[in-house]
């Protein structure tokens, strides 16, 4: 069968830290997981697009399958791969991703063997991204024909590549969240080239402000300027803060508060947003009703740790959520 929505993205295997939950290690994790939770929270048939090594535990491959996440798009590579991810949070939920000995004994906890010898993924080796990115010749042909695709933070490269497999099948619903390698002045024409044609661009805050830098201060000439390469919605992410969404077609903006749960483990909120978003849009074909839909599954993603604890909560939840933060959006 064809996936009606496919994640493409890294793969991780999480070690998460907290001040005052129990930490997190050796979990599955990483954006293209907690994109497709996000999805499932409304939807079905969801799909990842990704690579592993053979010393990815194949027991996870069984848990993505029992939440309703086809796996057939996982490649596995020959040798071991290193996809491990470290964080630790403040009680701010601030996080530091320095070297993970001192927080551990900051935390009192015994360091795990599995994580000596780590390097966070922006300091690998040159080649390292290539080796975990998905590869045109091993997307599966039944994913070519899904309704929706959605590009987690890869290098603009491969983001540019797979984008061109992708328009070149049946998809016509294509979202894209940057990676902090696109976000830079430099790499305007790049940016240019990837919006043209694309349903919605989904970045940060912070990765909008470091692409203009000295241009402009003003998030909505930010957006503004980029849905004019060819992209119908700009989706701005503002962690604590909710969402900024700018409708080029309807020439509209809205601000989105957060929903106010309680924070337990923020990590793959925005992943989380990214794939309600998709399915509140295939759904409503509507930007802000998309934005709504997002915004509930990040709600239900900070409640708990691992990214398939939305799938937990009863669908009535996500829909009074759903109702409730549609009467807090502010029109601007």
């Amino acid at each position: 069968m064809n996936p009606r929505a496919v994640f493409a993205g890294f793969l991780q295997r999480e070690y998460l830290l907290f001040p005052s939950a129990s930490p997190r290690l050796d979990k599955a994790g990483g954006a293209p997981l907690y994109a497709a939770a996000g999805w499932r929270v409304w939807e079905e048939d969801a799909a990842i697009l990704s690579r592993v090594g053979e010393d990815y535990p194949r027991v996870w491959f069984r848990e993505f399958e029992s939440v309703g996440i086809d796996v057939r798009g996982i490649q596995i590579a020959e040798g071991a791969l290193d996809i491990r991810y470290f964080r630790a949070y403040d009680e701010n939920f601030d996080f530091m991703e320095k070297n993970p000995v001192s927080h551990f004994a900051r935390y009192g906890l015994p360091f795990p063997k599995t994580l000596l010898a780590y390097t966070p993924p922006s300091e690998r080796a040159q080649g390292w991204a290539d080796s975990v990115s998905p590869r045109l010749a091993e997307i599966p042909k039944e994913y070519l024909d899904a309704r929706a695709v959605h590009f987690c933070p890869m290098s603009p490269a491969v983001q540019m590549r797979l984008l061109a497999a992708f328009k070149r099948g049946t998809t016509t619903t294509f979202t894209l969240d940057a990676s902090p390698a696109l976000m830079t002045p430099e790499s305007m024409h790049i940016v240019r080239a990837l919006l043209d044609g694309l349903t919605a661009f989904i970045p940060s805050e912070e990765e909008l402000r470091a692409l203009f830098r000295e241009k402009t201060r003003d998030i909505w000439e930010m957006t503004e300027e980029l849905a004019a390469m060819g992209c119908e919605i700009i989706v701005v992410k503002r962690g604590k803060n909710g969402q900024m969404l700018y409708d080029a077609l309807g020439k509209k903006r809205w601000e989105l508060p957060p929903y106010d749960s309680r924070i337990v483990d923020p990590t793959g909120a925005g992943d989380a947003f990214c794939g309600g978003f998709l399915a509140g849009y295939l759904r409503e074909f509507d930007p802000l009703q998309a934005a709504l839909y997002g915004n509930v599954s990040a709600s239900l993603s900070v409640e708990g740790s691992g990214a398939f604890y939305p799938l937990d909560a009863h669908p009535a939840l996500a829909e009074a959520r759903l109702h409730a933060i549609r009467e807090m959006v502010r029109r601007v």
